[in-house]
């Protein structure tokens, strides 16, 4: 079965306040969307980051959030 799909797609304004790994931005139709990821070692480091600050050991279930009034 073959579908074509004529769009036109005008845009005014675009604000994107982030894109986080493994997100997806799309605008439009497509046919197939192929996950890839990619790690990268930029940093050149070779060993595990360090414990968290305050807590070594323990990972705090919270979140902080930022609030825009």
């Amino acid at each position: 079965m073959s579908i074509i799909v004529h769009q036109s797609i005008v845009i005014q304004q675009l604000r994107i306040d982030s894109i986080a790994n493994s997100s997806v931005l799309q605008i439009g139709t497509a046919g197939i969307i192929k996950s890839m990821s990619n790690l990268y070692n930029t940093g050149g480091f070779t060993g595990p980051a360090p414990s968290a600050a305050g807590s070594p050991g323990t990972i705090s279930p919270y979140v902080p959030l930022s609030v825009r009034i």
